[in-house]
């Protein structure tokens, strides 16, 4: 089957909340697994954040189903064991030591569900460390991924939840990873990502150029670019865009686009290290250019050249993109908690020439609680117990 997802008859127990777990879960649902989110009775928590954290959860969660269950009773604990006891994944994001306690750690299934692959998202992998509680900016700004982005001396978050997606996405490399040594041992594995440990991958770049140069990194803003135009410029009608000349011989493409034939002829600026050298000659000249058009009109030139440009976006831009729009790129998605609807980033992947789709809006707290418990084997008079004594809690109509 050509369009058929590749992680069908996959099944995911999520207990997550906020970005990384999520992030995990909903990259292995977009391809098809049977993601079942459990959430505490009210639902997750990160539900009802506010301000920047209020695209946590219509981004992370959809093509999942979710059941409201209290882990703090027992009745609650046997229900989320047998469900891990019968699933190929287990993702968990809670403080170390937390899933432990409550008896889902990886020694109670390691027996039991032999098969299992237990992916634990963390602050940090075995070390010193270990022990602390971390978050996206906790591991950004002493991983040294701050430090890069902002100016001199005002260390600066990036803008968006990169290192907590990033550990997402290692997780279920890992995952991934030990699905396929599974097919053949019959055995599962611990995944362990980490939110320090990514971001120091993030940087290992700069550790690299640090080790090359044996100069000090400077901070993004004020770096030694390694192209004469890679920047940004103004345009008449006070937009910005990105621009980038990154090889030999894209330098004359561009001179030609913009009649530069001086430039273009200069036996000083034939080579990329000139060019660098020259920035102080060649940058004004650049920028009085893109002053005197418009942002349409030096898209329309550089698109034509094909060279590496970029209008600066703002998020809710991405909406109306005409190429995000034209073949499943942007997921039109009922907010879960409102009314409402919002188009959201689908999966950044072709399979087969065919992007991912929604199966699932992200749910209700709660919503797919009967049909879990059904496909558990519970019949209706221990569904009605469990909900008597709230220990779990279905969608109300």
């Amino acid at each position: 089957m050509k369009n058929a997802l590749p992680l069908r008859g996959v099944k995911v127990i999520e207990l997550t909340h906020m970005v990384m777990g999520p992030a995990a879960g909903v990259i292995l649902a977009d391809l098809g697994a049977d993601v079942i989110k459990l959430e505490p009775i009210g639902g997750d928590p990160t539900r009802r954040l506010k301000g920047s954290g209020a695209g946590y959860f219509p981004m992370y969660n959809r093509n999942k189903r979710s059941l409201s269950v209290d882990l703090k009773s027992e009745d609650g604990l046997k229900l989320a064991r047998d469900l891990i006891r019968g699933a190929d994944i287990f993702i968990e994001n809670f403080r170390g030591g937390a899933v432990e306690r409550l008896g889902l750690g990886y020694d109670t299934f390691r027996e039991e569900n032999p098969g299992l692959i237990f992916c634990s998202e963390k602050g940090f992998l075995s070390g010193p460390y270990d022990h602390r509680t971390a978050l996206d900016e906790v591991a950004q700004m002493m991983g040294g991924l701050a430090y890069m982005t902002g100016p001199p001396g005002r260390p600066l978050r990036a803008g968006s939840s990169v290192i907590d997606i990033a550990g997402g996405m290692f997780g279920v490399i890992g995952i991934l990873a030990a699905l396929a040594e599974r097919s053949a041992t019959g055995r599962g594995r611990k995944v362990v990502s980490s939110l320090f440990e990514t971001t120091a991958f993030m940087v290992g770049q700069h550790i690299a150029q640090a080790a090359v140069t044996g100069e000090t990194v400077k901070p993004m803003p004020v770096r030694t670019s390694a192209w004469a135009i890679y920047d940004l410029f103004d345009t008449m009608d006070d937009k910005q865009l990105f621009i980038g000349v990154v090889s030999d011989k894209q330098w004359p493409i561009f001179c030609n686009a913009f009649s530069l034939h001086g430039f273009r002829d200069d036996p000083g600026l034939q080579t990329n290290a000139q060019r660098v050298e020259a920035r102080d000659r060649i940058l004004p000249a650049i920028r009085s250019i893109c002053k005197s058009h418009s942002q349409n009109e030096l898209v329309s030139i550089l698109e034509e050249s094909g060279l590496p440009f970029a209008p600066v976006a703002h998020p809710q831009d991405l909406t109306d993109n005409p190429h995000l729009n034209a073949n499943g790129g942007l997921l039109n998605i009922e907010l879960p908690d409102q009314e409402g609807s919002a188009k959201l980033p689908s999966l950044p992947l072709e399979i087969d020439e065919t992007r991912t789709s929604l199966r699932y809006d992200p749910p209700k707290a709660g919503e797919h609680t009967l049909e879990i418990l059904s496909e558990l084997g519970c019949d209706e008079a221990r569904i009605k117990r469990l909900i008597d004594q709230q220990v779990v809690e279905p969608l109300e109509e």
